[in-house]
């Protein structure tokens, strides 16, 4: 089986690419990201401080979390119910940011992390997947994208959704939360030594995943 870790900051298109490679190879794609955003939303929802390890760690053990395939379309559910969207709002971006900082979060959900790639070719999307997730992976991949361009995505994409928001809003948000994860002290958004850096600012989709399958096949030999 292989693994592949794509990383990269909030808006940089890290998984799409995942999701459409995936796709295309026929692998497994996992989005890590929306774990810790379930987290954060059922902390979110039970008036938890993000902050505050010990309460957070304290009902982890009534979280239950699945990923659900329909149509190649991955599908977060938390405790029965289908979260998906729900987990994609800026207020829940922000609990994700902080909850992904306690440690026992991490460890609650590195298992389920790594039981996937047991019995699957998987392509698998995050922060930190090839620095602490898999550092074995065959193909570790850090995706960038210049910041006007990502904050304006991010923007589309909210608007789209019915969110009501603004540019400078998203611009400001984001740029809290790059500069939190990259300055975390436990398992920072930063790339692995050995991970190839992609830039996803100019390319057209399909001439941005059409390289990512280069990357991934040129390093698995298939």
């Amino acid at each position: 089986m292989y693994k592949v870790a794509i990383d990269g900051a909030s808006g940089t298109g890290k998984s799409t690419l995942a999701k459409r490679a995936a796709k295309r190879l026929g692998w497994v794609y996992v989005d890590t990201g929306a774990l810790y955003r379930s987290i954060g939303l059922y902390v979110y929802e039970n008036g938890l401080d993000p902050e505050d390890a010990d309460a957070v760690s304290f009902v982890l053990p009534n979280v239950r979390l699945e990923l659900k395939y329909e149509d190649g379309v991955q599908h977060v559910i938390l405790n029965g119910r289908d979260v998906s969207d729900t987990i994609r709002l800026p207020e829940i971006s922000m609990y994700a940011s902080k909850v992904s900082k306690i440690p026992q979060v991490r460890a609650f959900l590195l298992g389920t992390q790594r039981d996937m790639a047991k019995k699957n070719n998987v392509i698998m999307d995050g922060r930190d997947i090839g620095t602490v997730i898999f550092p074995d992976a065959e193909v570790k991949i850090f995706v960038t994208v210049r910041e006007e361009i990502k904050a304006q995505r991010r923007y589309k994409e909210l608007i789209e959704k019915g969110v009501e928001t603004t540019y400078e809003d998203v611009l400001r948000d984001m740029r809290t939360r790059d500069a939190a994860d990259a300055s975390r002290d436990i398992a920072p958004c930063v790339p692995a030594s050995d991970a190839v850096m992609f830039d996803n600012s100019d390319a057209p989709l399909d001439r941005a995943v059409d390289m990512i399958c280069k990357i991934i096949t040129d390093k698995v030999g298939k």
